[in-house]
C-alpha cells in the first residue's frame, strides 16, 4: 500500500486511494490506447479508401485480412513477453539487461514472421477455397492474402520494438513513428488503390502493398529510434546476448497465456469471416465496416485492461486484497462507462458511419444496421478484455484462455452459422452471435475474478 504522502500527504480519508488509483488508471491508459488505435488506424484507412473506390474490393480485403489478422494478433500476445521483462529489468536496477531481452524478442518475431508469412502464402489461398465461399470471393482474396503474409515479418518486429519503447518510457517516439507510418499508408493507399498517376488501379491488393510498405517503414523507423537513444550502451544494446536459458524460458512463459487467448478470439473473428463469405460479396463487406469499427472502438478497453493489469498487479504483490478489488472495480466501471458511451455515440451516427466506408446504397444500408447493432456489444467487449487481463495480473494464467475458448470458439462461431446461414439472418445473425459470447465472456470473467477474492486466503492475510 502506498503511503499517505502518496495520496497528497496528511490523513487519509477512505475516497482518497480509489481517487488516487483513478487517475493512475486514466495516466496508464492514454499511451498505450494511442499506440493501439494507431494499428487501428492503418485497417480503417485501407477499408475507407477500398470501399469507396468499390463493394467488391472490399469484400476481397476482407476475407484476405483474415488469416493473416489472426497469425498476427496471436504472435503480438507471444511477444508480450519484451515489455513485461523489460519493465522487470528497470524496477530491480539492471537496465543493462534490456538489451538482451529485446534481442530476443526480435529473434523470437522474425522467426515467428517468417515462419507464420511463408505458411500462409504457400497454404493461405488453399484453406479460403476450401470453405467453399460464394463465386470469385477466394479467387479475388488470395493475391492480397499473400502480400499481407508478406508483411508479417515487419509488422512483428514493429511490435516488438514498440513495446521496448512502451516499457522503457519513451512511449512518445513509439506513438510519432506509428502515426508517420499511418500517413504514409495512406499516402500510398490513394496512389495504389485507386491508381493515380498512370499507376494501373489495384483496389484491395494495392491496399495490401501500402501496409506491407508502411509497416517496413515503421519497423525500420523504430528499430533505427532505439539503437540510436542515448542510453543504448547503458542498455546493453551493443553487447553480445549471454546464453539464459532461464531468462529465455520466462520470456516466453509470459507471452505464453496472452498469446494463446488472443489467437483463440482472432481465429475466431476471422473464422466469421469465411462464415458470413458463405452467403456472399454484400454481407462481407458488411462485416468488415461492422468489424473494423468494432476493433478501433476496441483499442481504448484494451490500453484500460493494462492499465488495469498494471495496477492490480501492484496491489497483488503487495498482499493488498483491497487494493486488488478497487484497482479492478475501478477498471471495470471505466470499460463499462466507456462501452456505453461508445453506444451512445455510435447508434445516432451509423448511417454516417456506414457512408465513410462507402458510396454504395446497398451496402450503406446493409452496414449501418450491423453498426447500430454491433454497439450492443461494445460494453461487454470492452468489461471481459479488461477483466481477463486483472485475472493474469493475479497470476491467473488459464481461466482467460478457456473462457475465450469456450465463448468465441465454441459459442460465437457455432452460433454465428446457426443464426447467420441456416436460420438466414445474414449480417444481423453474426453480429448476434457476437452480442452472446461477449456477455458470456464477461460474466464468466468476472465471476472467476469475484471467486478468486472470496477464496484467496494468502492475500487476503
Amino acid at each position: 500500500m502506498a503511503n499517505s504522502s502518496a495520496y497528497g500527504g496528511g490523513g487519509r480519508t477512505p475516497s482518497t486511494p480509489w481517487r488516487s488509483d483513478g487517475l493512475a488508471l486514466l495516466r496508464l491508459t492514454g499511451p498505450v490506447a494511442l499506440a493501439r488505435i494507431g494499428v487501428m488506424a492503418m485497417g480503417l484507412t485501407d477499408a475507407v479508401v477500398v470501399g469507396r473506390a468499390s463493394a467488391i474490393q472490399l469484400s476481397y480485403q476482407a476475407l484476405g485480412w483474415a488469416l493473416p489478422a489472426v497469425a498476427m494478433v496471436a504472435a503480438m500476445g507471444f511477444l508480450s513477453g519484451v515489455p513485461v521483462m523489460t519493465a522487470r529489468c528497470h524496477g530491480q536496477g539492471r537496465p543493462e539487461l534490456t538489451g538482451a531481452v529485446l534481442k530476443r524478442g526480435l529473434r523470437y518475431a522474425l522467426g515467428i514472421g517468417v515462419g507464420a508469412g511463408a505458411g500462409l502464402y504457400l497454404f493461405g489461398p488453399a484453406i479460403l477455397d476450401a470453405f467453399h465461399l460464394a463465386s470469385g470471393l477466394a479467387a479475388g482474396a488470395a493475391p492480397v492474402l499473400r502480400v499481407l503474409a508478406a508483411s508479417l515479418p515487419m509488422m512483428l518486429i514493429a511490435t516488438c520494438a514498440g513495446m521496448f519503447l512502451e516499457a522503457s518510457g519513451k512511449a512518445g517516439l513509439s506513438l510519432a513513428a506509428m502515426w508517420i507510418a499511418n500517413l504514409f499508408n495512406l499516402g500510398l493507399d490513394l496512389l495504389l488503390v485507386p491508381g493515380t498517376f498512370g499507376l494501373p488501379a489495384l483496389g484491395a491488393v494495392g491496399s495490401a502493398w501500402a501496409t506491407l510498405g508502411a509497416r517496413s517503414f515503421l519497423a525500420v523507423a523504430l528499430t533505427v529510434c532505439i539503437f540510436r537513444l542515448r542510453q543504448a550502451r547503458s542498455l546493453g544494446l551493443f553487447d553480445p546476448v549471454r546464453p539464459d536459458r532461464a531468462a529465455a524460458a520466462e520470456q516466453r512463459r509470459l507471452g505464453f497465456g496472452a498469446g494463446l487467448s488472443q489467437l483463440v478470439e482472432a481465429a475466431a473473428f476471422s473464422g466469421m469471416n469465411l462464415v458470413v463469405g458463405v452467403i456472399g460479396a454484400l454481407t462481407v463487406a458488411g462485416w468488415a465496416v461492422v468489424i473494423n469499427l468494432s476493433a478501433i472502438v476496441f483499442m481504448t478497453p484494451m490500453g484500460l485492461s493494462s492499465a488495469c493489469a498494471v495496477l492490480v498487479a501492484r496491489a497483488y504483490g503487495a498482499r493488498d486484497p483491497q487494493g486488488v478489488r478497487r484497482a479492478a472495480i475501478l477498471g471495470f466501471c471505466a470499460a463499462a462507462a466507456y462501452g456505453l458511451i461508445a453506444l451512445l455515440v455510435v447508434v445516432p451516427l451509423r448511417h454516417a458511419i456506414a457512408e465513410v466506408y462507402t458510396a454504395d446504397p446497398a451496402l450503406i444500408a446493409a452496414a449501418s444496421a450491423g453498426v447500430g447493432l454491433a454497439a450492443l456489444f461494445f460494453l461487454p467487449d470492452a468489461v471481459q478484455v479488461v477483466a481477463a487481463q486483472a485475472l493474469r495480473a493475479r497470476a491467473d494464467v488459464l481461466a482467460p484462455t478457456l473462457t475465450h475458448v469456450a465463448s468465441y470458439a465454441l459459442v460465437m462461431l457455432p452460433l454465428g452459422w446457426l443464426l447467420a446461414v441456416k436460420l438466414g439472418l445474414g449480417l444481423n445473425g453474426a453480429v448476434w452471435a457476437v452480442i452472446v459470447a461477449s456477455l458470456l465472456s464477461a460474466g464468466l470473467l468476472i465471476g472467476r475474478f469475484w471467486m478468486l477474492g472470496r477464496s484467496a486466503p494468502a492475500l487476503r492475510g
